[in-house]
């Protein structure tokens, strides 16, 4: 009897450890709907300090690693060029930084050399007039995972069935994590 005892409460805590991952699933965005606009962009023009790479977009992670712990009060930025879909996960092309300064403001010379430092470069890009952007919650690090394979379809099929007013040939995608 008390074999049985035992082999309940195991299988009670399997179904609670099952419903506790689901659950943090859940939290992580798994059934959020993306949801995807097109308008005035949220940021304006921008100066950030970024690193290049080429390879899947899953290896990402250890830019964000690193650029955060050069400055963790700055807001998390990266450029995705490819769609993971249609282009092999070892030719996609990403960049992946922190946002030093936003608008007119200049960044400091001490930030720049502290990034500079551990080799990464500057760049300024300009404000865009219009956008086509997705909202997706940031509350784990698993939403990063799940916003990659759930953003960039839903992205695709907005653009392409609005392909012929935009008369966008290459959509880069840009996240911006604050």
């Amino acid at each position: 009897m008390a074999d049985w005892v035992v082999l309940g409460l195991i299988a009670v805590l399997v179904l609670l450890l099952l419903l506790t991952v689901f659950g943090f699933m859940v939290y992580s965005g798994l059934f959020t709907e993306v949801v995807v606009s097109a308008g005035t962009p949220p940021i304006r023009s921008i100066t950030l300090a970024y690193k290049f790479r080429v390879g899947p977009y899953g290896e990402s992670g250890q830019l964000f690693t690193e650029s955060c712990s050069i400055s963790p009060k700055l807001c998390s930025i990266s450029v995705y060029y490819d769609n993971p879909i249609t282009v092999l996960p070892e030719k996609c092309r990403y960049a992946v930084g922190r946002i030093l300064t936003e608008g007119e403001e200049k960044p400091s010379e001490e930030m720049i050399q502290l990034f500079q430092k551990f080799g990464f470069k500057i760049f300024s890009f300009p404000a865009p007039s219009h956008v086509v952007m997705a909202t997706f919650p940031f509350t784990t690090p698993l939403s990063i995972h799940l916003a990659v394979n759930r953003v960039h379809p839903a992205l695709d099929t907005y653009i392409k069935s609005a392909a012929f007013i935009y008369q966008m040939s290459q959509p880069i995608y840009l996240l911006v994590i604050c």
